[in-house]
């Protein structure tokens, strides 16, 4: 290989290195547990009359039932009564329509999976 060929060898591998880097903010939702109560701040696109496209942040107040997945599909089961009516939802903790996530309560569990407070209204104690 001529001093020429190495040149623009080298300057072609340069130029897949210098990829723009991609701006990711790494959330940490380790401390939340089954259990707690917290409020879900989910993105909402609503499209207007004249079609524009507007975003807003809704919360979603309620306790959390179950922790499922590892890594970047985890998702969390949270449920809230809304005017004598029990509503659950399911988020992916790490997608980009869930702004944030903020522990309000923590109640003391001794199970991982909540489910049994589907059926039955059980006063839980808060931890201290």
């Amino acid at each position: 290989m001529s001093d020429e060929q190495k040149q623009d060898a080298s300057s072609s591998a340069k130029a897949t290195d210098d990829r723009p880097a991609k701006k990711e903010a790494k959330k940490d939702y380790s401390n939340i547990k089954s259990g707690m109560v917290v409020k879900v701040h989910q993105k909402i696109q609503e499209v207007g009359k004249k079609g524009e496209a507007k975003e807003r942040i809704q919360i979603f107040e309620g306790m959390v039932l179950a922790i499922r997945g590892t890594g970047p599909s985890k998702t969390i089961t949270v449920r809230k009564m809304s005017e004598g009516v029990a509503v659950e939802k399911i988020f992916p903790i790490f997608s980009p329509v869930v702004a944030d996530i903020e522990p309000i309560k923590a109640f003391k569990v001794r199970r991982a999976k909540l489910y049994y407070l589907r059926e039955y209204k059980k006063k839980l104690r808060e931890k201290k």
